[in-house]
């Protein structure tokens, strides 16, 4: 595992860890004034619900991945209901990533822009993506650049693009509502022929959809070789290369999947 927070001395936002048969990694999600509506913020409610995941992954593994994570999103939203706006459409969220080894399959479970990518000895790999934020986010950009970070405008278009969030035809993530991980995009894969798997933060996919250093194949390639350091050093440099302001980053890599 590895993960760099966006810049030093801020809190970084995602979240990863593992059980023996399970890894989740978390990107959490807020824009400016959350604070205002709930005063634990984001690192906190990536941090909880990643804690509460790999709890559930570890103690109850019969159950369906959309079901533990409904499960997470309900107690961790119960944790803070009381003295927080939970409903409110700026309180803290998070995109998820989950994998699974059940049963000799590998399950695993996507929720907004995190990527699970699966990769097979010599064969392309399995790239498990949520693309729906991605694409109702590309009309709202150039408003965006235009508009003052952080000033009113900015902020009244992120409301305008944020009032898509789990609403039929819009994108999903971890929130409020347990039912959002209905969803998630899930399936599973042979455990047999798996050489490795990887969770990446939207932060750490840059590599590939943003900067296009590496190609999927490339990407399990450099992990294999060295480790997931390497990939966030290349996307920080990039970032420093073209200006473009840096975001957490965060790979879990996965091997050994098979039998003994």
């Amino acid at each position: 595992m590895a993960s760099a927070a966006k810049r030093a001395g801020r809190a970084n936002e995602d979240f990863t860890g593992a059980v023996p048969a399970a890894a989740v990694l978390l990107d959490g999600a807020g824009i400016p004034g959350a604070e205002a509506v709930c005063r634990h913020g984001v690192a906190w409610y990536a941090t909880r619900l990643g804690g509460v995941l790999l709890g559930l992954l570890a103690g109850v593994p019969d159950r369906g991945l959309p079901e533990l994570l409904a499960t997470a999103i309900e107690r961790v939203t119960d944790d803070h209901r009381d003295t927080c706006d939970v409903a409110d459409p700026i309180s803290p969220s998070a995109t998820v990533a989950m994998l699974r080894l059940f049963g000799g399959f590998a399950e695993y479970l996507v929720l907004g822009d995190t990527v699970v990518v699966l990769g097979g000895a010599g064969d392309t790999p399995l790239v498990v993506a949520d693309p729906r934020e991605v694409i109702i986010s590309r009309s709202y950009l150039p408003a965006l650049e235009a508009a003052v970070q952080g000033g009113d405008e900015y902020r009244r278009v992120l409301a305008d693009l944020r009032a898509h969030r789990n609403r039929p035809g819009g994108f999903w993530l971890a929130k409020d509502d347990p039912r959002a991980a209905d969803e998630a995009i899930t399936g599973r894969r042979p455990i047999s022929g798996l050489a490795g798997a990887a969770l990446l933060s939207n932060g750490a996919g840059r590599v590939v959809d943003r900067f296009g250093l590496l190609d999927w194949p490339g990407v399990m390639a450099v992990l294999a070789s060295s480790g997931p350091a390497e990939i966030i050093e290349r996307v920080r440099q990039a970032e420093a290369r073209h200006a473009v302001a840096a975001d957490d980053a965060t790979i879990t890599y996965c091997t050994g999947l098979g039998p003994a």
